[in-house]
């Protein structure tokens, strides 16, 4: 599954977790995205969107 958002394109982002003795380790950190249905044009679409995009409002779901 693609950890992207098809409203605005947030996807996963990588760097380095740093401890405490300064040891760095390589990490990942994914977006919280959720698969919602929705009707555009009239058609039903599941669209992999991002829990921030849906809170705005941009997309609304199918009920």
């Amino acid at each position: 599954m693609s950890r992207r958002c098809d409203i605005c394109g947030k996807g996963s982002l990588k760097g380095n977790r740093v401890s405490k003795s300064y040891n760095h380790t390589r990490h990942t950190w994914k977006p919280n995205v959720v698969d919602v249905k929705t009707e555009v044009g009239g058609t039903t679409l599941t669209v992999k969107v991002c829990t921030r995009c849906l809170r705005s409002g941009f997309i609304t779901k199918k009920v």
